[in-house]
């Protein structure tokens, strides 16, 4: 039988995903003192102003609805100079971006909001923007979380699962689109197949995927 945690499912916060990834910045800093951060989808902009106050240039791309909001809080942080932002949809990221290539890549989301195949050419993408040895570090919905009581997909392959979330959480969490909710093993397959080699995989109280990969 599965359990299903009911909790807020994108895991905003300090969460193990971000301390992993201040903790790199702070090593990375002391040895090259430049480290080069690329944050995907942090519309609230939690994350970037952490790793600019550790030294990182950041840029931060997210849907250009969100754009003005994003600006404003780098505005508000006052980081201006160390973080860039980027009106970007995550199915269609650039070839280039300003600053590349990273020594760190955060996908907090979006990732779940396309059909498996397409999440797996984005990531790829992402990794030829890493130097070799760069880290990639993302954060999926859970397939064992709240969201996926009554989930259309909960029984499809990995393959062929996108269906939307059932009503009532659909209208909980504002999420209206189909989305693929990720296992552990999902997860580690999606990055494998993308090209990086896993460092590790781990599941949140909340029943949240995350993961963190390396370009070799």
């Amino acid at each position: 039988m599965t359990t299903h945690i009911n909790a807020n499912p994108w895991d905003n916060g300090t969460d193990e995903l971000e301390r992993f990834a201040l903790e790199e910045c702070v090593k990375r800093q002391r040895i090259d003192h430049r480290v080069a951060v690329l944050i995907v989808s942090d519309k609230r902009c939690e994350l970037a102003p952490k790793l600019a106050n550790l030294g990182a240039q950041v840029l931060v791309v997210d849907r250009p609805a969100f754009q003005q909001e994003i600006e404003g809080r780098v505005l508000a942080s006052g980081y201006k100079d160390q973080i860039t932002v980027m009106a970007s949809e995550l199915n269609a990221l650039p070839e280039v971006f300003p600053g590349q290539p990273f020594d760190m890549i955060i996908v907090r989301r979006g990732l779940c909001g396309l059909p498996y195949g397409q999440a797996r050419q984005t990531v790829r993408r992402l990794l030829l923007q890493l130097r070799i040895g760069g880290k990639l570090y993302v954060s999926v919905l859970g397939l064992h979380s709240e969201l996926g009581q009554d989930y259309a997909g909960g029984d499809a392959l990995i393959e062929q699962r996108f269906a939307p979330l059932a009503p009532p959480l659909a209208d909980k969490y504002d999420i209206r689109h189909p989305v693929c909710l990720y296992t552990e093993r999902n997860l580690f397959m999606l990055l494998l197949d993308a090209g990086a080699s896993v460092l590790r995989t781990l599941t949140t109280t909340y029943g949240n995927i995350k993961g963190v990969a390396v370009r070799v």
